[in-house]
Parts: C-alpha cells; structure tokens; sequence
C-alpha cells in the first residue's frame, strides 16, 4: 500500500514595513478521515476509497501532508543601493491521517495490523512535515543572506531566483522520500508486525 503526500507550495513576495530582521513561522494541525471495516480487506479498501486524493495522481492515500509556504521581503533602497533588510517566511503543514470506526468490532488480531499500520502512516506524514521544515530554515537563511544589488528590481528577481530554486529541491526531496518508503513498506510492515507480536507472546 503506497505511503504518498499531498503538497502544496504557495509562495508571496511583498514589500514589509515591520522592523528588520528574519522571522519564521511555523503552525501544524491535523484532520482526520473516518474508515471502517472489520477485516484487512476492508481496511484496505476504505482506505484506497476514503483517503485523500492526490490531485497529481487522481488516487488516494493512507494520509497526506499539505504544505503551505509564504515569505515577505522587507527591502531598504538608497541611491544606486538596495539591499533586504528583514524577512518573515512561514510555513503551514496540516496532517491529514485515518481514524478506524470499527475497532470495538473487530477481532485483537486485526487491531494489531491497523495499530501497527496507523503509526507507520503518521510516522511518514510527520517526516514530510520535518523535511518542510528544514527547507523553510533554508529559505530564510538563503533569502537574507542575498547580497545587495543597484536596484530593488533586480534584487526581486534573485528572491524569486532563489526561492523557485529552494523550493524545487523541497519538492525533489519529498518526492525522493516518498519513493524510499514505498520501496520498503512491505518489509517494514512485515518487521514491525513480527516485533508486536512477539512482545504481546512475553506479556501473556
């Protein structure tokens, strides 16, 4: 079952009259969608029915994390000088994760499964949001470390140089991730299940 992201990537460049310097800032939240079923082929299938939809696929997914960046420029001009001075980047990042209905009645053995399954989806999800978030800290660092040009028009087109640039290798980032973890779900779904077991054999 592929593990995948929905990702969106918004970016606004304006004029700032706060004070000086760099700020970021960053918010989380999470929604839930509800499936049911009392068999792993009902799980299964609520799932590839009820997840999110990956607008750049047509299907849906166990979860999914939408991204949502943004910064202003604060930019100081004097003749033939114009320099950045402050910068505000924020970033948003909503966790979109299943919640099963019909766990009272189903069977221990398929808790387990969905119990396993469930943190292995939340576990991706919010490793999309760290990876987010350490582009984020770059996009501040590389936009207030640009030097000064003559004009303001052309320190504007190396902000937005700079930041389609960082933002590009966000996006190949998480690509890159989520194909690792669909290479290996199989056998990280098979181990994580051998360990649960074993450890609920120790407790009885």
């Amino acid at each position: 079952m592929p593990l995948a992201r929905v990702a969106a990537a918004i970016l606004c460049i304006a004029a700032m009259t706060a004070a000086s310097g760099a700020q970021t800032v960053t918010s989380k939240s999470y929604s839930y969608f509800s499936v049911g079923g009392k068999t792993a082929a009902d799980l299964d299938r609520e799932l590839s029915t009820r997840g999110p939809l990956m607008k750049s696929t047509g299907t849906r997914h166990p979860g999914a994390t939408q991204m949502r960046f943004g910064a202003k420029v604060e930019y100081l001009s004097s003749p033939g000088r114009c320099a950045i001075n402050g910068a505000r980047i924020t970033l948003h990042t909503k966790i979109i994760l299943p919640n099963w209905t019909a766990r009272e009645r189903a069977g221990k053995g398929l808790a387990v499964i969905w119990d396993t399954l469930s943190r292995d989806i939340k576990r991706h999800e919010e490793r999309h949001a760290e990876i987010a978030r350490q582009y984020d800290k770059q996009l501040e660092t590389s936009l207030t470390s640009l030097r000064p040009e003559r004009n303001c028009g052309a320190l504007r087109l190396k902000v937005n140089a700079k930041t389609k640039q960082i933002l590009a290798a966000h996006q190949s980032d998480q690509a890159r991730f989520d194909r690792t973890e669909s290479a290996s779900f199989k056998r990280r779904m098979v181990r994580m299940l051998r360990f649960k077991a074993e450890a609920t054999s120790q407790t009885e």
